[in-house]
């Protein structure tokens, strides 16, 4: 026979702080970044990366270049040419490196 205790306990959470469900968590965190643009200075920061890893790793790699590259129908503008700026849609970009984390460090 099992026993069974039921308690009551108060939680008291300051007045500068909410408690909300991991779910509003995501979707404002996704929210933060919709109809943002990041350079390449923002994606090095975003990752902890230097340009030159990100283009090695990722941005140059053909099977992450087809899907990402704007010309067909990715995320993510090539420079035309040095001195060209690079960009990234920040939600499709982050979204990318969350879900092909895996592909990116397991090679």
């Amino acid at each position: 026979m099992q026993q069974q205790l039921n308690v009551q306990l108060t939680i008291h959470i300051p007045e500068d702080q909410v408690l909300i469900s991991k779910v509003e968590l995501e979707e404002l965190h996704r929210s933060k970044l919709a109809g943002k643009y990041w350079t390449m200075k923002d994606l090095e920061a975003q990752t902890g990366r230097k340009s030159d890893w990100l283009q090695e790793k990722i941005l140059y790699v053909p099977r992450f270049k087809q899907k990402l590259d704007a010309r067909n129908g990715g995320f993510v503008y090539y420079p035309k040419g040095k001195g060209s700026p690079w960009a990234f849609q920040a939600t499709k970009m982050a979204k990318f490196l969350d879900d092909n984390f895996h592909l990116i460090w397991g090679g």
